[in-house]
């Protein structure tokens, strides 16, 4: 192994980069400024300032040996409301079914419910004629007139993509195939069309209508992004094919991205998940609470017994979407995030001072105040050097921003910094109960690992709040999730209904499914270059009560588990403590229906490997700041992450300072240094 294995994860006020060097077995990691206006400049600049401070042999982007890459550009530009304008193509009978959505279940009483915003308005949904019956066979055919007026439509009004949701299309897909046969004989080859059976093949009309309207919205702007990035990195000779990083966990190549565009949804922030899954083995826990807090936003997810907790269902303001996906609950809550006043009241968030014009202390314009003016008026951040030395801080703007602030509060600037602390650290830990407590989770039987660039100033604090025993701070928190994806694999999902009750079930029948469908998820990763001897499967089924209406994903061992004499009892089982563990109850004995079959294809890449630390030979050097807690300064010990070495220990109140972010442990904590590099939080005995 010769070269450069590389990751770059793009936020709203960073770009992330991580390289392992196979020719030194060392890492290294940096950032650079996002740019909003051309992404790909940022994830340049980022990537050749990295390879430049290299410490080994010269390095350049020709020497880049793999290449991966996650990005929120599709979930900015569904947030932003940026997408393109879509036309729907809808059932005659049932055309309204993505306006009529789904009641507030969870919020029958909330008098300020509102729904959601659908993406496409009633004027832009093309009813067609045509009809299947529940089982997908054909009761009326398709209106092929229907279609080619719909073209004629999208030629005339300056749509540019359309989205396919027919009724039944998961039972059988002949009318939406048929109908983007017609688009395209009458568009072109290329235009942007999703099909609701290729988006999400799975049962619930609306959901699925849903999610091939939400891939047609974003698609070319994701496709057009990904084509400039594979230029940019083309004319600096990057050789070798980029990656983008899925929702689901796992990676695919950009050319598949691009006709997938749905699947890179949370690409940015799953990165970080599945770096707690490496660091999960590596630490010797299986559960823990990811929480990463960057410029613009915080991010909470679980590994739960070593694996990313994943789900076929996401909501995104409102919208249902299905696909596999890392279980991610986000807020606006960042390093950027804005403090302000309300009805005499303090606030933070969700309002970002983003990369530009960014917080006060940048100097690029801000004037008010945000989380990290508040930390640097604590003392809590070196106004010296900040970002990895790509600028200096302004202590005196931050001072003057949160002055103007706690006038209208009656504070004085550290009174009102502190603040601002509080109440972001009080959103972020309600997040994190919402992804734990409300779901029967006790987050206490967890350990907190913490990473982005803010996320370990206020890791401590939060542990505190909810009572968590053991912080962890890996290597590069700053850009961990850009190190996540490094530890991923190359992953297809492919899910395909399954209507049994369980008497009902053939055993012989469902194995002989899920054997087709291996296979042909294994063939799909002709396309992503995985070697033969790489790939593999899991397989899971969907189930529920009888007479309930959402399910559970549960595993099975393979495709011919079915065939096992006793299968009927290890699937309930199974079941009834998955159902357990979510709800906190289950019904033994009672029936269940099957619902979908799921496979997944993986395709081991070359991982890695873990850089271990030396050992600790004698003190490391450090000098002393004042720091406020609760009130009063202390003269905190300020530490240079790279000085540290493995049993190096020491008490707070304390600041770790390292490029890519800052570790802040208040008095009555003791912090050390692992083997594998990450900061160890306790508190300390009383």
């Amino acid at each position: 192994m010769t070269g450069l294995r590389v990751s770059m994860d793009i936020g709203g006020t960073f770009t992330d980069v991580v390289v392992y060097d196979e020719r030194t077995g060392r890492y290294r990691a940096g950032k650079a400024s996002t740019t909003p206006h051309d992404l790909t400049e940022g994830v340049m600049t980022a990537l050749t300032s990295v390879l430049a401070g290299s410490d080994g042999p010269p390095a350049s982007p020709a020497d880049v040996s793999f290449l991966v890459h996650g990005t929120t550009q599709g979930l900015n530009a569904f947030l932003q409301r940026r997408g393109v304008r879509v036309l729907l193509l809808a059932g005659q009978d049932a055309a309204d079914t993505y306006h009529i959505a789904r009641g507030p279940r969870t919020r029958l009483y909330d008098l300020h419910y509102r729904k959601p915003e659908p993406l496409v308005p009633l004027r832009d949904i093309v009813p067609v004629g045509g009809r299947l019956d529940a089982a997908g066979r054909e009761i009326e055919p398709l209106d092929e007139d229907a279609v080619r007026e719909a073209a004629r439509r999208y030629r005339a009004e300056g749509f540019e993509a359309i989205a396919v949701g027919l009724l039944f299309s998961h039972a059988n897909p002949a009318h939406e195939l048929r109908a983007a046969e017609i688009l395209r004989a009458e568009l072109g080859e290329d235009v942007t069309i999703s099909l609701s059976h290729q988006a999400a093949n799975e049962w619930r009309e609306y959901e699925r209508t849903s999610s091939a309207v939400l891939e047609a919205y974003i698609g070319p702007v994701v496709r057009r992004y990904l084509t400039s990035l594979t230029g940019v990195l083309a004319d600096h000779r990057v050789a070798v094919p980029l990656h983008v990083m899925q929702s689901s966990g796992g990676v695919i190549t950009a050319e598949t991205a691009r006709h997938r565009p749905l699947q890179t949804l949370l690409s940015g922030p799953v990165g970080g998940t599945m770096g707690g899954v490496a660091l999960a083995r590596a630490l010797g826990r299986d559960n823990l609470i990811c929480v990463d807090m960057g410029g613009t936003s915080f991010d909470v997810s679980l590994v739960v017994d070593g694996r990313p907790d994943v789900t076929s269902e996401a909501r995104l303001e409102g919208l249902p979407v299905l696909m596999s996906v890392v279980d991610i609950h986000t807020i606006g809550a960042g390093g950027g995030s804005l403090a302000w006043e309300e009805a005499g009241g303090l606030r933070v968030g969700p309002g970002s001072a983003g990369a530009a014009p960014g917080p006060a202390c940048y100097g690029r314009g801000g004037t008010e105040a945000t989380v990290t003016d508040a930390n640097l008026l604590l003392g809590r951040i070196d106004e010296r050097g900040f970002a990895g030395g790509e600028f200096d801080l302004d202590a005196a703007a931050a001072e003057q921003a949160l002055s103007a602030l706690g006038k209208r509060l009656g504070l004085d600037a550290v009174g009102m910094a502190e603040g601002v602390c509080e109440v972001a650290n009080a959103k972020m830990a309600q997040a994190i109960r919402t992804i734990t407590v409300a779901r029967g989770i006790e987050p206490r039987e967890f350990t907190l690992v913490a990473f982005g660039g803010a996320g370990p100033m206020h890791s401590v604090f939060l542990a505190r709040e909810l009572g968590i025993p053991e912080v962890v701070v890996p290597r590069f928190p700053g850009a961990f999730s850009a190190w996540g994806m490094l530890e991923t694999e190359i992953r297809r999902d492919f899910a395909e209904p399954f209507f049994r009750l369980d008497a009902d079930v053939d055993p012989r029948d469902m194995a002989d499914r899920l054997s087709t469908a291996a296979r042909t998820a294994l063939d799909a990763l002709d396309s992503e270059g995985v070697p033969r001897d790489r790939r593999r499967t899991e397989c899971a089924v969907d189930i529920r009560y009888a007479a309930q209406e959402y399910t559970l994903t549960v595993p099975l061992t393979g495709p011919d588990e079915p065939l096992l004499a006793d299968f009927p009892e290890i699937i309930a089982e199974r079941f009834a403590r998955q159902h357990h563990t979510r709800y906190g109850h289950s019904n033994k004995g009672a029936p269940l229906e099957f619902v979908a079959l799921r496979v997944t294809a993986l395709g081991a890449l070359d991982g890695a490997p873990a850089e271990t630390v030396p050992d600790a030979e004698a003190d490391f050097p450090h000098r002393t700041r004042g720091v406020v807690f609760d009130g009063a300064e202390y003269p905190a010990r300020i530490v240079e992450r790279d000085a540290l070495r493995r049993g190096h220990e020491f008490s707070g109140p304390a600041i770790v300072q390292e490029p890519t972010a800052t570790t802040v442990v208040p008095p009555g904590y003791r912090v050390g240094l692992d083997a594998g590099g990450s900061l160890v939080i306790r508190e300390e005995a009383k």
